[in-house]
């Protein structure tokens, strides 16, 4: 019995003792909205507020970038730098899709290393997770993301995601170096650019294309154009003239409040603009929750015919974001700006 005690004791001390600290790896918050994302250091990155009802989400991966960028409803919202898989053991590239989500996960092949927020993406190894970001890729084919992006990730997407990782001289050019809007069809994958419209062309309007879903819309003063997206589908895009007054616009957003402004739209008999309100932007939440004069509203001229098709979908939560940055790949460069969608107050397979 004597001998016996000290084991018993040695092993209640075994199973009480609490476990290891799981690593921090990356910045503790967001950088600024409007830091380019060739100038995000390992471990930054930024994010904006975004909820799931505000339409599909998808993520590309940027091999050659060492990047990762988020998008909701055709919408950038995020980009974080990244380590993917050293020689020997490299991230493949293509289209996955979210097959396990596990919080708390830890590798089942290197030592029970945690390996929070895994988001898998084969039953090979390969996720996207929380881990060290050295500036390079170094991982074992996983793709290592700041801690507290990988938290936002993990609890912003749904099983079935999709996550393309594209590479240089494998992929589309403006898959491996993404923009303000995406490039992918959120629910497959397949490339999707931005075009202009052709010359002559005033607006296209498809709304079979997607017929439901939560809506959004970018408008760019550089490129002239205005997208609208349902259910991360283009739907329409038309040409759009953006009066700034002759300021720096920056990138502001917008969203559909309750009721509508008072009179008739001109030229539309019967027509009512609704109600719009500011919505704040990480870094920025001037004036955030006030609603917009109709003087301000009349800055953004487009098509009659093109209004009169969109005004039927501006229902209460739609989200309007308006930017000075370019959208067509053929003039998108410079910095890109976070867009934030909240509206104001009112297993047993391997991972490695």
């Amino acid at each position: 019995m004597r001998r016996l005690l000290p084991i018993l004791l040695c092993g209640a001390l075994l199973f009480s003792a609490p476990a290891v600290a799981v690593p921090f790896w990356g910045a503790r918050q967001s950088s600024a909205v409007d830091t380019p994302p060739a100038q995000l250091k390992p471990g930054e990155w930024f994010w904006g507020g975004v909820t799931k009802g505000w339409g599909p989400m998808a993520v590309i991966v940027s091999l050659t970038e060492q990047r990762a960028y988020a998008y909701r409803n055709g919408i950038l919202i995020g980009v974080s730098t990244i380590s993917s898989g050293k020689a020997g053991h490299e991230t493949p590239t293509g289209v996955f899709t979210i097959l396990q989500k596990d919080k708390d996960h830890r590798s089942s092949l290197y030592n029970d290393a945690p390996m929070p927020y895994q988001q898998r993406l084969t039953w090979g190894g390969v996720a996207l997770h929380a881990g060290g970001l050295p500036g390079y890729p170094e991982s074992h084919g996983c793709v290592h993301l700041p801690s507290e992006f990988a938290r936002l990730l993990f609890d912003n997407s749904n099983m079935g995601m999709v996550v393309v990782v594209s590479e240089a001289g494998v992929s589309a050019d403006d898959i491996v170096h993404p923009h303000a809007v995406s490039p992918i069809d959120p629910h497959t994958g397949a490339e999707r650019p931005v075009l202009p419209l052709p010359d002559g062309q005033a607006y296209a309007w498809h709304p079979e294309l997607a017929a439901t879903g939560p809506v959004s819309m970018l408008v760019s003063s550089a490129d002239q154009q205005l997208v609208v997206y349902r259910n991360g589908t283009e739907i329409g895009r038309a040409r759009a003239e953006l009066n700034s007054g002759g300021d720096a616009l920056g990138t502001q957003a917008f969203i559909v409040g309750q009721g509508f402004l008072p009179g008739e739209i001109p030229g539309l008999s019967g027509k009512r603009m609704p109600n719009w309100m500011r919505i704040g932007i990480p870094g920025s939440n001037r004036n955030v929750g006030t609603p917009l004069a109709a003087s301000t509203i009349d800055n953004l001229k487009v098509p009659d015919g093109f209004l009169a098709a969109v005004l039927p979908l501006l229902l209460p939560g739609v989200v309007l974001v308006a930017t000075d940055q370019p959208i067509l790949p053929e003039t998108t460069g410079g910095k890109l700006q976070l867009l934030d969608s909240d509206p104001p107050e009112t297993g047993t397979s391997q991972t490695q």
